[in-house]
């Protein structure tokens, strides 16, 4: 597969042009990359109304994932987000707030969304005791709320998988949603390369009208490269506003180096990807018998994902998290309860020997108690709308004072950057115990 933005950025490095436009580096070395960087000058194309390059390399990627159109964002998911909620937020001057319908677990960056575009959310909730990232939605939980609810929403929305690996089941759900002709909106941010399982794992294959991408997450990309997909089953008008739904919350100086990493991701795909994905998840999958062998208490996730429940073995997510940088292993994500580690074909065969190298290093200890069961994640009363609350003057308090007030802007660590609370909502006692445990220990409250 041929790679046109690399080429044609590599050819400009090389031909020693006097460069009297922006970037101010003018390509000279400071980290190493600045011959390859550059602005949207001739022949370049342009991110937002392509018509040579970057729209050569798009189509190139829309044929790998099997798209109407694959959009590309070098501004992570977090855009893609926006310009996807975007796509069902039009409305006729003086209309309804659209409404969706979402999952619990969505990443800040939806609730940010909700707020530029003044959106309306009915919350699918989690099953008591799940954790923050967790919010198991059956096709079943989908249709009951779309037939409970007196106005139909104008998109359903999921996040999967989400950050412990869980997936949703999104053609059942996709299926619910045709019969009643709803959108399917999915944050598939942890799940590129699920298109390229056999068979195919991705929201678009299983019937998404619409979903993000993060390609930096698990595919060979530099960080902040991320797809928008359309589907060829999406409304026409998805395709055509699409673009403009990107440009509306875009920089307009997109970072060429994320550019030509996806497409030199194309390439990477179209050669023995496939192959060497299987190669890498039965590689994990050895490695997960090795530890449930050992006592591990290991979850059962998309396959690119290892997460122990380390409060079964005795420890915390942090514990072994600080335990396997003494053998200079770096994990994604702990908590008192998870620790997540991410692999990808890229992984080296070493890597996967010294982790467990340092997990046979542990000995079991007593099961410590596991909070999750006592942590409920619950929406609070709506007192505000989530743009009013989130451009609200605001104050700075600790979770135990923050009870009773109304939450600004959602405080999150991130990783998962999944709120506890919602902005407009009023923070109870049981939110405030939910922060202190997962860590948040400040909260933006709307200033009284």
């Amino acid at each position: 597969m041929n790679t046109p933005i690399f080429d044609f950025v590599r050819a400009y490095a090389d031909a020693d042009v006097s460069r009297f436009h922006m970037p101010g580096h003018k390509g000279r070395s400071f980290l190493g990359c600045e011959a390859l960087d550059i602005t949207e000058i001739n022949g370049a194309d342009v991110l937002y109304a392509p018509d040579g390059v970057i729209a050569e390399s798009e189509s190139n990627a829309s044929e790998l994932f099997g798209t109407a159109h694959t959009f590309y964002s070098a501004e992570g998911s977090s855009l893609c987000i926006k310009a996807m909620l975007g796509l069902v937020a039009e409305r006729p001057l003086g209309g309804r707030k659209p409404l969706i319908l979402a999952a619990r677990n969505v990443h800040k960056a939806f609730v940010y969304a909700a707020a530029l575009l003044d959106l309306r959310v009915a919350w699918l909730m989690p099953k008591a005791g799940e954790h923050l990232c967790r919010c198991t939605v059956e096709p079943s939980d989908v249709r009951n709320a779309l037939e409970s609810m007196t106005e139909a929403p104008d998109a359903v929305y999921l996040t999967s998988p989400d950050y412990l690996g869980n997936l949703c089941d999104i053609a059942g759900i996709a299926s619910v949603c045709r019969e009643k002709r709803i959108p399917l909106l999915v944050d598939n941010a942890h799940g590129a390369y699920l298109r390229f399982l056999s068979p195919s794992q991705h929201p678009i294959s299983l019937g998404a009208t619409a979903c993000c991408d993060s390609a930096h997450k698990t595919l060979p990309v530099l960080t902040g490269g991320a797809y928008l997909h359309i589907s060829k089953d999406a409304d026409r008008g998805f395709l055509q506003a699409a673009r403009a739904r990107l440009a509306l919350f875009a920089s307009t100086s997109p970072s060429y180096l994320i550019l030509q990493s996806l497409d030199l991701c194309n390439r990477y795909l179209a050669s023995d990807y496939s192959s060497r994905l299987q190669a890498c998840i039965q590689r994990i999958a050895q490695v997960k018998a090795r530890l449930a062998a050992q006592g591990f208490f290991v979850e059962v996730t998309e396959p690119l994902k290892l997460v122990l429940r380390a409060s079964r073995f005795g420890y915390t997510g942090e514990e072994l998290a600080e335990h396997l940088r003494a053998y200079r292993i770096e994990v994604e994500f702990a908590d008192p309860s998870y620790l997540v580690l991410m692999a990808t074909p890229e992984t080296r065969d070493e890597d996967f020997e010294r982790l467990i190298k340092a997990f046979e290093a542990l000995t079991p200890k007593a099961a410590k108690k596991d909070f999750d069961a006592n942590i409920c994640i619950s929406a609070g009363e709506y007192v505000l709308s989530i743009r009013e609350a989130i451009l609200s003057p605001r104050e700075t308090v600790a979770p135990r004072d923050a009870v009773g007030r109304i939450c600004a802007s959602p405080t999150v660590s991130c990783p998962p950057a999944v709120p506890i609370v919602i902005s407009g909502e009023r923070i109870t006692e049981a939110a405030a115990r939910a922060m202190q445990h997962y860590g948040a220990f400040f909260i933006d409250v709307v200033k009284e």
